[in-house]
C-alpha cells in the first residue's frame, strides 16, 4: 500500500490549512446549490393519489400531516426484490438506516415519509425486524411512476399552500442516483478517512483496498453472514438511463465514476 507523505505535526497541520481552503469551497458551493433549489418553479400536483396507511386510506395532502412541506423517498420494500421476504432492497434498507429523530425535520414544518408497493403488514413487519421508526405508506397508483422513481428510487419533494377551494399540492424538487447520498451518513464519515469509502471508482493511491460499489452493502443484520452479492442485477442494454453500473472486466479503468 502506498501511503502519503509521513511529516511532522507542524507540517500536517500546515497541509491541513490548504485542505480547509477546498473544504470551505465546497461548503459554499453547496450553499449556492441550496440557493439556487429554493428559487426551482413550482409545479402543481392535481391527480388525486391515494396511498394506504396504518390507519387506512389517504390522500397525498394527508401525508403532510398537517405540515407545509413534504419529502417522499420510494424505497423498494416489497416483492421481487432482493431478500424478499426477510428483507426489503438492500440499497433502501441502507438509507432507512440513516434516518434519525425526525422531531428536528418536522420543527421546519417539514414531514418524511416512504412508500413502498409492500401492504401495510408487510411494510410493519419490516419495519420492527429493521428497527426503522419511519412514517412508510403503501402505494397504490401510479404515484411513483409519474414522478420518476416507479424503476429506481428516488426522493420528492413538495409544499402545500392553502386557498379557498382547499389545499393546493406543488412539486419543488427531485433528486435520485448519487443525489441521494447526501442523507446517508456512512458516506460523508467514510469520506473524512484516509482510506475513504474503499471502492473501486475512487482515485485514491496504488494499493488502497477497494472493493466494487454497491456490492459491498449488506443489510446491517446480516453482515458477515452472507457473500457480497450484485444484489442490484446487471444494467439494461436498452435503458440509457439506467443508473447500474457494468460489472467490472479485467483491464477495464476502476476508477471511472458511474
Amino acid at each position: 500500500m502506498q501511503t502519503p507523505e509521513i511529516v511532522s505535526a507542524a507540517e500536517w497541520d500546515a497541509a491541513h490549512q490548504r485542505m480547509l481552503v477546498k473544504e470551505k469551497e465546497m461548503t459554499r458551493a453547496r450553499d449556492a446549490l441550496a440557493a439556487m433549489r429554493r428559487r426551482m418553479p413550482w409545479t402543481p400536483v392535481d391527480t388525486e393519489y391515494a396511498f394506504e396507511g396504518p390507519d387506512g386510506r389517504v390522500g397525498l395532502v394527508d401525508l403532510f400531516d398537517g405540515r407545509r412541506q413534504l419529502i417522499v423517498y420510494r424505497a423498494f420494500v416489497e416483492p421481487g426484490v432482493e431478500g424478499w421476504p426477510e428483507h426489503g432492497c438492500v440499497g433502501c434498507s441502507l438509507m432507512a438506516d440513516h434516518v434519525g429523530n425526525l422531531a428536528h425535520l418536522n420543527a421546519r414544518d417539514t414531514t418524511l415519509v416512504y412508500v413502498s408497493r409492500a401492504d401495510q403488514a408487510d411494510i410493519e413487519r419490516i419495519k420492527a425486524k429493521m428497527g426503522w421508526d419511519i412514517p412508510w405508506y403503501s402505494l397504490t397508483d401510479d404515484f411513483d411512476a409519474d414522478f420518476g422513481c416507479d424503476q429506481w428510487h428516488g426522493t420528492n419533494a413538495f409544499i402545500r399552500t392553502a386557498g379557498d377551494d382547499g389545499d393546493q399540492v406543488y412539486r419543488t424538487y427531485f433528486i435520485n442516483d448519487r443525489g441521494d447520498e447526501a442523507f446517508v451518513g456512512t458516506w460523508t464519515f467514510l469520506d473524512v478517512t484516509a482510506l475513504g469509502r474503499q471502492e473501486t471508482w475512487e482515485d485514491s493511491p496504488d494499493g488502497y483496498p477497494q472493493t466494487a460499489p454497491y456490492e459491498w452493502w449488506c443489510w446491517h443484520d446480516e453482515y458477515g453472514q452472507r457473500e457480497p452479492s450484485r444484489w442490484f442485477g446487471d444494467p439494461d442494454p436498452d435503458d440509457p438511463h439506467d443508473p447500474r453500473p457494468p460489472r467490472r472486466t479485467e483491464g477495464s479503468d476502476s476508477r471511472v465514476c458511474h
